[in-house]
């Protein structure tokens, strides 16, 4: 099937202004009528609920944790995009489109992206009005920085702890719409499948994770703003609560799941440090700023980092690209550090490191200065390995971050599944295969506070609210699914924890469809996952019961849930036959070692029907124009 975008004609400048006048409208005493579902409540989720309520909507907002303020939007370190153009450096809307979709790799849908940059600069005036404390320059005036992939500085940043506050700002608009009545609010709730309805998405079964109880809850649409995959690596920045549990659930019930194989992995943070670990730490992108990559020149170099004169040491990124140095995008800079690792002049334990060094900024501008911008990412650096970072370099290596694939949507933010919505981190629109750095704030608030308020009526205008209730017989279904899914899991009783079967599949994915794929690579894999997920329905042991609070089940249902995503991941990367972006084929490189792009054959969106466990998903294409930025070599030299 070829899927259809549904993005509006005529010049890109207006395209958005034009679709939100094209669209229907909900007035304001209907708007009281209709109920919508939230899934999640980061960034996307939290602004989309507060928005929803706002507008007059009932709300029902479901997140896992026992607070919406603890969702991993708040992990984000080093800031947000936007085209305000303040440092007067020639930044501009249509620039940071073009950079987006350069950084992408022109595999994003240009309105799409458009859209994106256009309401970048709305997004910095609703934060500051919510008093989010954006850091400022001497003149009190808001401060930006450099990201990935850009020649001018256009990121807003709060410290080393930008996510944090800006969730803050949209709890802040959600707490006050739960105190209004608009949104209520269910806390420590886990969503386990999605309730279709004549082919519509009209509801979700829940289990609460304190009690145990599974329930349905029915709505007029369902909205997911549920994050990313990366913990299919089992190792990654995310928050070992991430999954791709409600996605892959969605996906089940029909929605396309769009690109999987586009992951990305971040150059800057902590290295391993043993086999026992299960989370890896980010070091914000932001540090590059003032931090420098480097490697020794010599092969096998043990000695410390002070002991290594200047001509001998490769600052690699500062020689491959002069252009942008230090600030190369993610998926480069990351294969880059890879390159030095696997030329025998990695340094730590193992080799499998480089440093990140302060010392020429710290004699250029002063210790106090390089505090303030980073001090609390330099102090998590040290409670973390007991190294002082203003004295000795930071060690860094490339670790999983975050998922440019996801739920295909089109230009309404609309599943193919009609009235199933997908915001932020959880859809797949508008990073192409390699997301900038400080964009995915940008495009979580963008969806959540500017775009699902206008595109969810122009569905809710064309359905009768109330239409599925509590007794539909799809509701008990789900259920029962639910229920029994959960018995089957308890009942296994093998001799194999849930960690070792993630830690197994997170280990295959790594070595075989991590920073480097081949056919070879991916079809050892795709032997190897469906071998592990039929011992895991065999062999794991899930402690406890069903009926209460039970860490040993959740995490059962979402490894469960990964052994069969990593499938599908993995046969995504090996229908890719190129290089793009954070997919990267070893068959398909330049002599010099970047990506190498098929656009006449992979100019598209690859979006992937379930057909069943252990049956052959069914592909569906959206074709990729350009007519803005067109196609071209991405080079950053």
């Amino acid at each position: 099937m070829i899927l259809d975008g549904k993005c509006p004609t005529g010049p890109i400048e207006k395209t958005w202004d034009k679709h939100r006048f094209d669209m229907k409208l909900v007035n304001p005493a209907n708007k009281r009528k209709y109920k919508i579902l939230v899934v999640g409540t980061g960034l996307a989720g939290g602004a989309a609920a507060a928005s929803l309520g706002e507008l007059g909507y009932n709300v029902e907002a479901f997140c896992y944790q026992d607070s919406p303020r603890r969702a991993h939007s708040i992990a984000a370190q080093g800031g947000i995009n936007a085209a305000k153009n303040y440092p007067n450096d020639g930044d501009s809307i249509y620039r940071l489109f073009y950079d987006t979709i350069k950084g992408g790799d022109f595999r994003a849908r240009e309105a799409d992206v458009w859209r994106l940059a256009q309401v970048s600069n709305n997004i910095i005036d609703q934060c500051v009005a919510q008093g989010v404390p954006f850091a400022r320059d001497y003149a009190g005036y808001l401060d930006n920085r450099s990201f990935g992939g850009a020649q001018v500085s256009r990121t807003f940043y709060a410290r080393g702890q930008t996510g944090q506050q800006l969730l803050l700002g949209a709890y802040s608009a959600l707490a006050r719409q739960i105190k209004a009545g608009t949104v209520k609010m269910f806390n420590r709730t886990e969503m386990l499948d999605l309730i279709v309805v004549d082919g519509e998405a009209k509801g979700i079964t829940v289990r609460d994770m304190v009690t145990g109880e599974i329930r349905s809850h029915v709505g007029d649409a369902v909205v997911l703003c549920t994050g990313g995959y990366v913990n299919v690596f089992y190792l990654s920045t995310n928050a070992m609560g991430c999954s791709v549990t409600a996605a892959w659930k969605a996906h089940r019930k029909g929605a396309f799941f769009a690109n999987p194989c586009y992951t990305q992995i971040h150059p800057t943070c902590i290295p391993q440090h043993g086999d026992k670990q299960s989370k890896l730490t980010l070091m914000s992108e932001s540090l590059r700023n003032d931090g420098r990559c480097w490697a020794p020149k010599n092969k096998g170099d043990k000695r410390a980092p002070g002991e290594i004169p200047e001509e001998e040491r490769d600052y690699y990124l500062e020689r491959k690209y002069p252009s942008f140095g230090n600030l190369a995008p993610r998926d480069i800079a990351s294969r880059a550090a890879k390159e030095q690792c696997d030329d025998d002049r990695g340094v730590g334990p193992g080799g499998r490191g480089v440093y990140l060094d302060f010392a020429a900024s710290i004699k250029r501008l002063g210790e106090d200065t390089i505090r303030e911008r980073y001090g609390n990412l330099f102090e998590m650096y040290e409670k973390i390995t007991d190294e002082n970072a203003y004295k000795v370099p930071m060690r860094i290596y490339p670790a999983p971050h975050y998922s440019m694939g996801g739920l295909w949507v089109d230009y309404n933010c609309e599943s193919n599944v009609p009235g199933l919505f997908v915001l932020g981190e959880a859809n797949f629109s508008v990073h192409g295969a390699n997301r900038l750095g400080a964009s995915a704030l940008m495009q979580g608030l963008a969806d959540g506070y500017f775009v699902i308020p206008y595109t969810i009526a122009n569905y809710l205008a064309k359905t009768a609210p109330g239409k599925v209730k509590a007794d539909n017989p799809e509701c008990k279904k789900s259920v029962d699914d639910v229920n029994n899914n959960l018995k089957k899991l308890m009942s296994i009783n093998g001799k194999k924890t849930v960690s070792e079967f993630h830690r197994e599949l997170g280990r295959i994915m790594w070595e075989n469809v991590g920073m480097a794929r081949s056919e070879q690579s991916c079809k050892e894999a795709l032997k190897k996952i469906p071998a592990l997920r039929e011992e895991f329905w065999k062999n794991v042991k899930v402690s406890g019961s069903g009926a209460q609070f039970n860490q040993d089940l959740e995490n059962a249902g979402r490894v469960a849930d990964f052994l069969e995503f990593g499938e599908l991941l993995t046969r995504d990367a090996l229908y890719r036959n190129e290089s793009c972006g954070g997919h990267f084929r070893v068959e398909h490189q330049m002599p010099d070692g970047e990506a190498k792009r098929d656009d006449e054959n992979f100019c598209h969106a690859a979006a992937w029907e379930f057909k069943g466990v252990n049956a052959e998903p069914e592909l569906h294409i959206e074709p990729l124009k350009f007519e803005n930025v067109h196609l071209a070599i991405r080079s950053y030299k």
